[in-house]
């Protein structure tokens, strides 16, 4: 049976002209758009008894069954049942589509950065030779799975006329895996704070654009909501008693990410952007009256780092570890006095020590199998000093990757004038176009670019604006970070891109999630008057 059956797929699969994602005529509704695929033009039927058949060593994941109830439910939402399938019923009729075959060929479940997430979808009509009424998806892992699944409940559209499930241009057959492993969106959840069901509503759309990490950026001067067992007085920072995050909620949102082949990266910004921590323990403020930097000069302030990175390790399994790095303004220490008697004996300039609680911060996440993170201040600043492990961080502009890679560190792209989601009046076309491996021509320096990553941050968002914030211009990036360079490149890709982005809007919002208009000149800003969600 198994041998029949990969006999079948190569078969098909070689039958098959592949679009390699150019495709001419009719655009292709899908976003991500696949690395590979083509179709037909036929008109398949989806039963609304939907079922699951899995094969291979990780066929029995919770993970995929969980992931499988999911989008049946997303598929059939406007279903309602019975309707269609008495109708079938009464005429005699079959579907075309019954079972959605899924076979993972590992077990494993491990959720690591770079983890195989490609897959195959095959969805085709019963003809007596091939597959009865089945949608199949092949992938490495569960993670391409997940990934297959997206891509197929895409394809499934519902007719009113009808009242049924249908999968046009028939058959499917897409080959699809993502252009950069890490494909992250920063949640800052300091300048406002987000309750947990909004956590997880954005984490639940990342999976519908195939966005994989999401950067927590839990604290900052403004708020520190986060629970440290170690140092139980450090949440005092947060802005009231009700909006804190408990260790067990950090464990739920960590495991409700990992459920949609999403990692979590915490971020612990240090030196500067650490106000709030000394609400609770006001020894780690150079005084008082100057409350940032973190003090350089006592030991304490790095036990209570020491102390805040061991409670999340606990948590966090992701190998990254952000340690932000950035907008550190020295001048506090140079003019406390006891500090600025430190950095004396020490022979140091207030830039020395800057450098000096960068590189043992960075000492502190290695030591607890960390990669460390920062901000692209700290490579800026001291780039023959940071440690060789060291992914950079861009966000000031462009040309930083480039120089990053050039002295052999991975980087992550985040130009804020293209891809900072708090910067409104950013097109969607401009964040479509922005790409990670500008500037860099030689293969094994672009292997260092790690992926990109969109910013929210929250100084005027909270959760009455955050997902119109995101959303749809995070799906821009997203399908750069995704899809090949060859085939979403151009004034012709453009051209495609934004009704296929229309699109994707509007599904985003059938799903239940607040995307804004794609072209309004602010983002988020509500629509200009009546119309189609098509359009806007």
């Amino acid at each position: 049976m198994a041998t029949s059956f990969v006999l079948f797929l190569f078969v098909f699969s070689t039958a098959l002209c592949f679009s390699q994602a150019k495709v001419k005529g009719p655009i292709t509704y899908l976003w991500p758009l696949p690395a590979e695929f083509s179709s037909g033009n036929h008109t398949l039927t989806v039963d609304p008894a939907l079922s699951l058949v899995v094969g291979g060593n990780g066929g029995k994941s919770v993970i995929l069954k969980e992931g499988f109830d999911r989008y049946k439910a997303i598929i059939f939402k406007n279903s309602n049942g019975v309707t269609g399938i008495d109708r079938m019923k009464a005429k005699g009729e079959s579907y075309d589509i019954s079972k959605v075959r899924v076979v993972v060929q590992s077990e494993s479940e491990d959720l690591n950065l770079g983890v195989d997430e490609s897959y195959t979808l095959f969805v085709l009509k019963e003809d007596g030779k091939a597959i009865v009424g089945e949608a199949t998806i092949e992938a490495n892992t569960v993670y391409g799975a997940l990934r297959g699944l997206e891509t197929f409940s895409q394809l499934c559209t519902f007719n009113y006329e009808t009242k049924s499930m249908q999968v046009h241009k028939s058959p499917w057959n897409i080959r699809d895996k993502p252009r950069f492993a890490y494909r992250g969106l920063l949640l800052d959840t300091s300048r406002h704070y987000l309750p947990i069901d909004v956590i997880k509503q954005v984490i639940e759309s990342m999976s519908y654009a195939k966005l994989n990490v999401l950067h927590w950026h839990v604290i900052d001067r403004e708020s520190f909501p986060l629970e440290v067992p170690t140092y139980p007085k450090l949440w005092k920072g947060a802005y009231s008693q009700w909006e804190r995050y408990t260790i067990e909620d950090a464990y739920e949102i960590v495991n409700f990410a990992k459920t949609r082949g999403i990692n979590v990266m915490a971020e612990v910004d240090v030196p500067g952007h650490a106000q709030s921590w000394g609400t609770g323990y006001p020894d780690l403020w150079p005084s008082s009256s100057c409350t940032e930097p973190l003090d350089v000069s006592k030991n304490f302030t790095f036990d209570v780092l020491s102390g805040i990175l061991t409670d999340l390790r606990k948590i966090f399994p992701f190998e990254l570890f952000h340690l932000g790095g950035d907008e550190v303004n020295t001048t506090c220490w140079e003019v406390t006095p006891h500090v600025k008697k430190w950095l004396k004996q020490q022979n140091m300039t207030a830039k020395d020590a800057y450098q000096y609680f960068v590189l043992k911060a960075q000492e502190i996440a290695i030591s607890k199998n960390w990669t460390p993170v920062n901000w692209e201040e700290t490579f800026n600043t001291f780039p023959t000093k940071l440690n060789p492990k060291t992914v950079v961080h861009n966000w000031l502009g462009g040309g930083v990757c480039p120089k990053a890679v050039d002295q052999g560190f991975r980087c992550i792209f985040s130009n804020q004038g293209v891809w900072y989601l708090d910067h409104l009046d950013v097109p969607w076309d401009a964040t479509y176009n922005a790409d990670p491996l500008e500037g860099i021509d030689d293969s094994s320096k672009q292997k260092l670019v790690l992926g990109g990553e969109v910013c929210m941050w929250a100084e005027t968002a909270d959760p009455s604006n955050v997902q119109q914030t995101i959303w749809p211009r995070a799906a821009a990036a997203a399908e750069r970070l995704w899809s090949r360079k060859e085939s979403t490149s151009g004034k012709s890709s453009n051209e495609t891109a934004l009704p296929r982005l229309h699109y994707f809007r509007c599904l985003l919002n059938r799903r239940g999630v607040q995307a804004a208009p794609v072209e309004n000149f602010y983002a988020r800003s509500a629509p200009t008057g009546a119309g189609s969600c098509y359009v806007q």
